[in-house]
């Protein structure tokens, strides 16, 4: 009778296994959105970082030389001023928990952005292995949340990564040390026309295609059990990375916690791995950025 009982309260945890699995994804990416928006531990909210300005690094480089208290910051359209003296300070070497706090900022602000996106994939992998499992190829659970921790686990390592290059930007007085964007106009320029170019480039192709065709992807690379639904997570993952890496680097352009760029950049992301002609919106913001490149050098 319990075994009856226990096998009937299983099969209804796999049927609502999609839907709780959806919620929960929801759940994680407001959540971490909130983080973000909150000011992620820095001293500051992302609401007071964030202004809407075609060449960023005119207003970032007249924020870097005002004085303490604002006048030179001012003039940055949108922006609100309160609380802006709690900006931290240019850093000759940042504290293990600035280390920290900044490493944390970009994971999370990837996981805002980039589960959405991901969402269809990890509730497929759900789908694909209860088959397997009905077929006797895998266990009766779908360990859905190892493949998503697998694929999470890969943008931390590509969050360490902003994080050094962002002191090390800072360090070289490239990009503000308070607001976290660019104040070099050949900064810019570089990152805008790098960024363009990789959208149109082979590479990021081949990247976008497996994130677009999680069917094909699962194909090829299945694995069962917990250990193989990680590995296809971070697998899955570093297609991602290497579809998004430089359309992230933008955000050291409009402000790394501008949330009107992060917003842009997520809204691009998802265009182009699920509206059906993303790989137009993909080379049409290739051709954008390029166009903006070519404005910021003139400008």
């Amino acid at each position: 009778m319990n075994q009856s009982t226990d096998a009937s309260a299983l099969e209804r945890l796999l049927r609502r296994e999609r839907t709780i699995m959806a919620l929960g994804l929801g759940l994680l990416a407001a959540l971490a959105g909130l983080y973000v928006a909150t000011g992620a531990g820095l001293g500051m909210s992302a609401w007071d970082m964030t202004s809407l300005s075609l060449f960023p690094h005119r207003a970032q480089a007249a924020a870097a030389g005002a004085p303490t208290g604002m006048a030179g910051m001012a003039g940055m359209a949108g922006m609100d001023m309160s609380g802006m003296d709690m900006v931290p300070a240019a850093d000759p070497g940042w504290s293990a928990g600035r280390w920290a706090l900044t490493v944390a900022m970009w994971w999370t602000m990837m996981v805002a952005m980039m589960t959405p996106s991901a969402a269809p994939a990890i509730l497929l992998y759900g789908r694909v292995h209860r088959a397997a499992a009905a077929s006797g190829r895998a266990g009766a659970l779908a360990p859905a949340w190892s493949f998503a921790a697998g694929y999470l686990l890969v943008w931390l390592g590509f969050s360490a990564a902003a994080a050094v290059l962002q002191y090390a930007l800072e360090q070289a007085g490239l990009v503000s040390a308070g607001m976290m964007g660019s104040q070099s106009k050949w900064l810019s320029v570089g990152v805008l026309a790098a960024a363009g170019l990789y959208q149109l480039s082979p590479l990021q192709r081949v990247c976008l295609d497996h994130c677009r065709g999680p069917v094909g992807f699962f194909t090829r690379h299945w694995r069962p059990g917990m250990a193989g639904a990680a590995r296809l997570g971070a697998l899955h993952g570093a297609y991602c990375v290497g579809c998004c890496w430089l359309l992230m680097a933008l955000l050291f352009v409009g402000g790394v916690m501008n949330l009107a760029w992060i917003a842009a950049i997520a809204v691009l992301v998802l265009a182009e791995k699920l509206l059906p002609g993303g790989r137009g919106v993909g080379r049409a913001a290739g051709v954008l950025l390029l166009t903006w490149a070519a404005a910021t050098a003139f400008a």
